[in-house]
Parts: structure tokens; C-alpha cells; sequence
């Protein structure tokens, strides 16, 4: 009897699950710190999953009528500790939604200890991620590794233009004809274009445009045509590094454009606004 009690009293979203008897929440098992009233605060939401509860509802149950504190403040301040401890985000929520003026709404799927005792074992879950098959990991690491990539993409086209001249020395000793104004072209060009699309990124990412899953989705092609260009860009260093290392550095940076989509599908999946409406 007490174990079936324990069952029922455990939630399950993602990697995550809530203990409603311990008062605990766990990532992969490992507890994770969230101070009482914050849990509270999930505990509400987790009560009444994809339905609104207010901000009435929770000052009431929480607070009390007769508390006198700021309460828009506190309970803002541990909505956000909720939103840190499951590594979510207000502005492209995977857990928390905020409704303006009326309150929260949580938009995961939650399964308890008991509907999985009862399932068919050879059941396969249900994924935790709109797009892939995994849970969502922490948006800022997923956002932190995008914007290297364009860091990354920045250094090669600034390195190239200026050392152009170097470039060209070596477009002379191994292309002939026209060979070694095309690569300089291409260079000037593509650095060009790539330069203002590596900054448009990086700002997207550094203010976490919510639309970026979309735009990405439209520029992939693009980016994926620029990309392989430069991904030949080690062929350059032959004399230097040898046919080993610059065709390794080759294949690895054609792989880089489909790591860049699959960075920004985890951190901003499209049908999050179709989802948390």
C-alpha cells in the first residue's frame, strides 16, 4: 500500500521527476536544489497540466490573504528559480508557459510512477523534445555552443581577408590560368556574405530570438552551400599540415552546418508556439 502511494506521488516530464511525499526534484536521478516556495509553485502547475492556473489561485493557496509582501515580485522571482532549475525559458518555454496578466500553464507531457507500472514494458515513451527524440538539454550550453560556431566561421573569413595576399601566393604555385583569381574571388565573396550572416546569428542567439528556429530553417540551404565551400578551406595549408589533416579538417567541418541544425532545433523547436497556444 505504501509503495503504490509512493508511485502516485511521483511526476515524470522529460529527464525530470517530482516527488510530491520527499519534496524533491530530480534530474536523471540527482536531486535537484529548488527552495520550498518555488516548489510549491511547480507542484500547482504540475497539479493542472496544459491548464492555466492564475496567479490568484497561487497567492491564495501560498501566500494567504492576510501576507503582506510584494507578491507580484516574489512570486515572479520563483517562477524564475522553477525556470532555472529546469534549465527552461520564458521567451521559448518547454516547461512553463506565462500567460500575460492571467498566470502559468505547464505544457510538457507528465507521466506518473503508476501509469508506467501499468503500461506494456515493451512500450517505447514517448520523446520529450517537439523535434527529436531527446530531452531537451540546457539552452544556455545548446545556445553557448551555436554562437562558438559563429565565432568559429568569423575567425576563418577575418583570417582569410587578411591574409589574402598569402592566398594568392598560393593560388599562383598551385592553380593556373584564371585558377588563382577565382579562389580569391570566392573568398572575397563568400566572406562578404558570410560575415553580416554570422553576425545576424550571433545577435539571435545572444538575445534569444524565439523566431530563429524558422529562420534557420529557411537559410539551412544556404548555409549549407557557404559552409561546404570554406570546408575546403585546409586544402590550402597542404604544404603544411599534409593531405591527412586537411582532408580530417575537411570531412569534420562538412559535418559543422548539420551540428548548427540540429543546436537550433534543440534550443528553439518550431512547434513550441503551436504547442504552448
Amino acid at each position: 500500500m505504501a509503495t503504490a502511494q509512493n508511485e502516485n506521488s511521483i511526476r515524470r516530464f522529460g529527464v525530470f521527476e517530482v516527488d510530491l511525499i520527499a519534496g524533491e526534484l530530480r534530474k536523471h536521478g540527482a536531486k535537484i536544489k529548488l527552495q520550498e516556495q518555488p516548489f510549491q509553485v511547480l507542484v500547482m502547475l504540475l497539479e493542472k497540466p496544459g491548464s492555466v492556473v492564475t496567479r490568484e489561485e497561487i497567492r491564495a493557496r501560498l501566500w494567504g490573504g492576510d501576507t503582506f509582501v510584494d507578491f507580484d515580485q516574489s512570486l515572479n522571482t520563483a517562477v524564475n528559480k522553477v525556470r532555472e532549475a529546469l534549465g527552461d525559458s520564458a521567451s521559448n518555454p518547454h516547461y512553463v508557459e506565462t500567460l500575460a496578466r492571467k498566470g502559468y500553464r505547464f505544457i510538457a507531457a507528465i507521466e506518473s510512477t503508476a501509469e508506467n507500472s501499468s503500461s506494456s514494458p515493451n512500450q517505447a515513451p514517448s520523446p520529450s523534445h517537439l523535434n527529436l527524440d531527446v530531452a531537451p538539454p540546457h539552452r544556455t550550453l545548446i545556445r553557448g555552443l551555436f554562437a562558438l560556431i559563429q565565432f568559429m566561421y568569423l575567425i576563418f573569413y577575418l583570417e582569410a581577408l587578411f591574409r589574402l595576399r598569402a592566398i594568392e601566393s598560393i593560388g599562383d604555385a598551385s592553380l593556373s590560368g584564371w585558377g588563382s583569381v577565382a579562389l580569391e574571388a570566392a573568398i572575397v565573396i563568400t566572406a562578404g556574405v558570410g560575415i553580416p550572416l554570422r553576425c545576424y546569428l550571433l545577435s539571435a542567439v545572444a538575445f534569444d530570438f524565439r523566431g530563429l528556429g524558422q529562420k534557420f530553417e529557411r537559410l539551412f540551404p544556404f548555409l549549407l552551400a557557404l559552409d561546404a565551400l570554406w570546408a575546403g578551406s585546409p586544402f590550402l595549408l597542404l604544404s603544411r599540415i599534409g593531405f591527412g589533416a586537411a582532408f580530417a579538417a575537411t570531412a569534420g567541418l562538412l559535418y559543422v552546418p548539420f551540428s548548427e541544425r540540429t543546436l537550433v532545433r534543440l534550443a528553439y523547436p518550431i512547434g513550441t508556439a503551436s504547442l504552448t497556444k
